[in-house]
C-alpha cells in the first residue's frame, strides 16, 4: 500500500476535526497548513463557553444558524489569537467555503483552498477567489484504514 498524498493527509486531518463539530446541520473541519506543517485547525461550533446546537438546537435566522462559527473562521481566529501568520498558507476544508469565509480567507492571505465536497459553491465566492489569485482545488480522498499498512 502506498502512502497517502499530502493533500489526502491534510484533508483527513480536516475530516477528523469535523468530528468535533457541535452543529447538527453540517459538520465541517478546516486545517491551515504552511510549508507542509499544520499551523491551525478548526471545526464549526459555538463560541467558547457558549451553548451548543447539539445541546440547545440551532438558532436559525434566515435559514442560517447564527450560533455557529464556521470551521474556516475558527482556524483563522486561532492563528490571530496566537500570533501565527497565515500569509501564503493553504487551507484544507471538508466543504467549499461560504461567501463570508471566502472573504476572510482572502484577507488572511491564504493562497490555496483545498476542499473535499462541493457545498452551495457561491458564484461570487468563486469569482472573488479567482480575482484574488486564490487557487481552488477539490481533493478526493480514498478510504483509508489504520490496518492497511
Amino acid at each position: 500500500m502506498e502512502r497517502i498524498s499530502w493533500d489526502e493527509y491534510f484533508m483527513v486531518q480536516s475530516q477528523l476535526l469535523a468530528l468535533r463539530s457541535t452543529c447538527t446541520r453540517l459538520t465541517v473541519g478546516a486545517t491551515i497548513v504552511r510549508d507542509k506543517r499544520i499551523i491551525a485547525g478548526g471545526y464549526n461550533g459555538s463560541i467558547t463557553g457558549g451553548e451548543h446546537c447539539i445541546d440547545e438546537g440551532c438558532y436559525v435566522i434566515d435559514n442560517h444558524c447564527v450560533r455557529t462559527i464556521h470551521a474556516e473562521m475558527n482556524a483563522l481566529l486561532q492563528c490571530a489569537k496566537f500570533g501565527v501568520p497565515t500569509a501564503g498558507a493553504e487551507i484544507y476544508v471538508t466543504h467549499f467555503p461560504c461567501l463570508q469565509c471566502c472573504k476572510a480567507i482572502i484577507q488572511a492571505g491564504i493562497k490555496t483552498v483545498y476542499y473535499a465536497e462541493d457545498y452551495k459553491n457561491h458564484p461570487y465566492a468563486i469569482d472573488l477567489f479567482k480575482k484574488a489569485g486564490v487557487n481552488m482545488e477539490q481533493v478526493h480522498c480514498r478510504q483509508v484504514t489504520l490496518t492497511e499498512r
